[in-house]
Parts: C-alpha cells; sequence; structure tokens
C-alpha cells in the first residue's frame, strides 16, 4: 500500500514538474530571448547610426544582426551594373547581443527547474525540446526575413562621373544562408542550456550524471563569472569615456554590440596571446584607438602586449587584471568545491576551463570584412568605397598559454580556499 502510495506521488510531483515548463513557459522564454537581442541590436545600431540606412534597411539589419549572433551566416551581394563590378563579405559575431540572448535563455530554462535536487533525463530532454523546436520556427522565420538590397551613392568625384556616364548605380544588399543559420543556431542553443545546467548549482541533474558536479560545475561557475566580470568592467570603462571624453554614441554602440568581442581580447591579450590582423581603407574597429592604430600597418600586424605597449605602455595593466581576475575565479572554484578535492586537482580543472574558454574566445572572436567596387577598372582597392579589415588569433599559440596560466592560478585559488567554509558534505566532513 505505502509503496503504491509513493509511486503515485512520484507520478503526480514529475506531472507537475512537466506542468511547470510546458508549451507556454517554452513560448516566454523563447519570445524573451529573442525580444531582448532584436533590443539590444536596435539599440547598438541606431547608437552607430544604422537608423539612416536608405530603403527601410534598419528593420531587417536588426534581424540579420540577432541572426549572426547565434552563428548564423550572412551573405553580402553587390550588383553595379554591365561595366562594375563589386566584391563584399563580412564574418563578426555581435557579442552583447548573443551574451543577453543567452542569459534570458539560460534564466527561462532554469527558472522552472529550481528547488529540485535530481531530475530525469527524460524531464529535462523533454523541456529542452520544447524550447529547441520554438526556437527552430523562430530561427527560420528570423533568416528568412533578414533581408535586404539599398543603393550606395558614389559621391561627386571622378568616380561618382563615370557611374552616372555609364549607368554604374552600384547596390549592396544581404541574405541569410538559411540552412547553416538554422542549423548553427539551434547547437548555440544546445550549448547554452548544457552551460546552463552546468553552472547553476540549484539546477537538478539526472541520477548518473551528479558524479560530474563535483569538477564540472565549479570550473564552468568561475569561466561564466569570470567572462562575465570583463564585460563589467569594459562596461563601466565605457560609460566613464563616453561621460568624460565624449563620442557617446559610438560608445554605446561598442557596448551594445560588441564589448564582449573587446574585453575578451583584451583577456587573451593580457594572457600573452597574439593576434593577427590589419585595417585598410574606410573601416574601424570598434575598439580603442591604440589597436587602430597597430592594425593600419602595410603588413599583416602583431597584436600582443608587445606591439601595443609601443604605442601607449598602460596597455601593461591588462597583464595585472588577468592575475587578479584569475586567481579570483579560481577562488570561487575552490571555494564551490567539497573539501576533498586537493589543490593540485583545483590547478588542473582550472587550467582545463581556461583552455576552453581561451578557445571558445578565439573561434567566436574572429573579424573579418572586406568590400569593393571597380567602375573600368578606376576605384578598385583604394577608393573610398573599398576597404578590408581582419582579425584573428593564432589559435594554438593562445591555447597553449591558457596551460600553465590556468595551472598557477588555480593552485593559488586552491590555497586561498583553504579556510573557507564549504557547503553541504564539507560541514559534514567537518563535524564527524
Amino acid at each position: 500500500m505505502s509503496s503504491r502510495t509513493s509511486s503515485g506521488q512520484a507520478r503526480t510531483s514529475g506531472e507537475r514538474a512537466v506542468a511547470r515548463h510546458g508549451w507556454a513557459h517554452a513560448l516566454l522564454t523563447v519570445l524573451g530571448g529573442l525580444l531582448a537581442m532584436a533590443a539590444v541590436s536596435a539599440l547598438g545600431l541606431w547608437a552607430a547610426g544604422a537608423a539612416d540606412l536608405p530603403d527601410g534597411a534598419f528593420a531587417p539589419v536588426v534581424m540579420a544582426t540577432v541572426v549572426t549572433a547565434v552563428g548564423g551566416a550572412v551573405k553580402l551581394s553587390g550588383s553595379a551594373g554591365d561595366l562594375a563590378e563589386t566584391q563584399a563579405g563580412l564574418t563578426v559575431i555581435p557579442l552583447s547581443v548573443t551574451l543577453t540572448g543567452a542569459l534570458v535563455i539560460a534564466w527561462g530554462f532554469l527558472r522552472p527547474l529550481r528547488h529540485r535536487a535530481v531530475a530525469g533525463a527524460s524531464e529535462l530532454a523533454g523541456w529542452a525540446a520544447r524550447i529547441a523546436v520554438l526556437w527552430l520556427l523562430a530561427l527560420i522565420g528570423l533568416t528568412l526575413a533578414a533581408r535586404h538590397t539599398f543603393d550606395i551613392s558614389l559621391g561627386n568625384d571622378a568616380l561618382g562621373e563615370l557611374g552616372d556616364l555609364f549607368g554604374a548605380s552600384p547596390e549592396i544588399g544581404f541574405t541569410t544562408d538559411v540552412p547553416l543559420s538554422v542549423f548553427v543556431g539551434v547547437v548555440w542553443l544546445a550549448g547554452v542550456l548544457v552551460l546552463a545546467l552546468l553552472v547553476s548549482r540549484g539546477a537538478p541533474l539526472p541520477a548518473r550524471l551528479l558524479r560530474f558536479q563535483t569538477s564540472v560545475r565549479p570550473a564552468a561557475y568561475a569561466m561564466v563569472a569570470l567572462l562575465l566580470a570583463y564585460v563589467v568592467i569594459g562596461v563601466v570603462v565605457g560609460l566613464v569615456v563616453a561621460a568624460t571624453k565624449g563620442h557617446a554614441a559610438e560608445t554605446f554602440a561598442v557596448i551594445l554590440l560588441g564589448m564582449p568581442n573587446l574585453v575578451w581580447l583584451a583577456l587573451t591579450i593580457g594572457l600573452g596571446a597574439t593576434w593577427n590582423g590589419r585595417v585598410e581603407g574606410p573601416f574601424g574597429l570598434p575598439m580603442p584607438h591604440v589597436l587602430d592604430e597597430v592594425l593600419r600597418a602595410p603588413d599583416i600586424a602583431e597584436l600582443n602586449l608587445r606591439t601595443l605597449s609601443e604605442h601607449d605602455g598602460r596597455v601593461w595593466w591588462l597583464l595585472v587584471v588577468d592575475v587578479v581576475l584569475l586567481i579570483a575565479a579560481a577562488f570561487v572554484m575552490a571555494a564551490r568545491s567539497p573539501a576533498r578535492v586537493r589543490a593540485w586537482q583545483h590547478a588542473v580543472h582550472m587550467a582545463v576551463a581556461l583552455v576552453l574558454t581561451v578557445f571558445m574566445i578565439c573561434l567566436v572572436g574572429r573579424i573579418s570584412a572586406h568590400f569593393g567596387l571597380s567602375v573600368l577598372g578606376i576605384g578598385d582597392l583604394g577608393g573610398g568605397l573599398a576597404g578590408e579589415l581582419f582579425l584573428r588569433p593564432r589559435l594554438w599559440g593562445a591555447v597553449g598559454l591558457a596551460v600553465p596560466w590556468g595551472l598557477l592560478t588555480g593552485f593559488a585559488g586552491a590555497l586561498l580556499a583553504r579556510r573557507v567554509r564549504r557547503r553541504g558534505e564539507v560541514r559534514a566532513e567537518r563535524a564527524s
């Protein structure tokens, strides 16, 4: 009799759990994430001056920005008549928009799961599947709508006169690669949901995965806290710059579109990593002037502590900030771990987590853009309507540097956390 009662109670509890995260809550989670991303994109593009784009291009550009924020592919195309040629390409992820969407969706995913110790794998999979189905439908609609074409003025110089003479009216447009964007967007969502489960101490896990939470959850939480700390510092610095040195609109555009692109780049440079890049033509990077100076070189430039310090000695503060924040992250990781975990294990966990974090930054922080217009061969590669910029990391060098940094700061953080009272089983060990 008691077994029947307990099984009935378990069934009722499971039904209530499913009800708490059904289709209605999944819809709110997806809509909340998309609306938050669209709002941040619109405000950032407005601050950057995109509201003045011709032919009603602003709304499609906002949608394209959201698509690229989840890893989608936007294709640029150009046309300038029979006697002219255009070429264009753009690869960049607006990480401020990405981060906003990830935080909102993760919160919506975790909210109905709170206050529970364990959840079945089928329950978690079903809850994630509801969000994924609605996300897939929304993403398909978004990618289909994110396309537009508008005209480009040639100006009043000789190039413009040639364009008028030969009827070359340049246009540039963009479309999305729907299959690729939808696939990558679903993979992005899966990564967000998995990371949310790993980071949140209050989120339930299937019983078979509980043994992994000792090593994985504290490290994942520490890395997310580290990345968010850099973003907060960057936002504070940006607001101070906007208030004291002018250029408020441009600064807000950077904050709302690409602050993580900037500060996470600074994190890797502070570790000693090198990025290669170049800026040519009217393009500019949404970064401090010193970076633009280094990258506007005749050849491919190296971006690291040495080259930046030649233009501004304050760059060495990036090293100091890395030391402080990495030790703080390692301390948080150790403080959230059981007391039985030894210092060398903390060091290994920190090294692995930092390697994965740096690897992620190097993948999502790449930038590539180019545009060129030629009328009868005039104006190609050098006029005001041509330019190129790119920024890419020396991947394996950056990942390799993360290993010793992780080991050293992980060990230091473990030593600092020795006298911190731990939760759960640690208190039980001390009581025994």
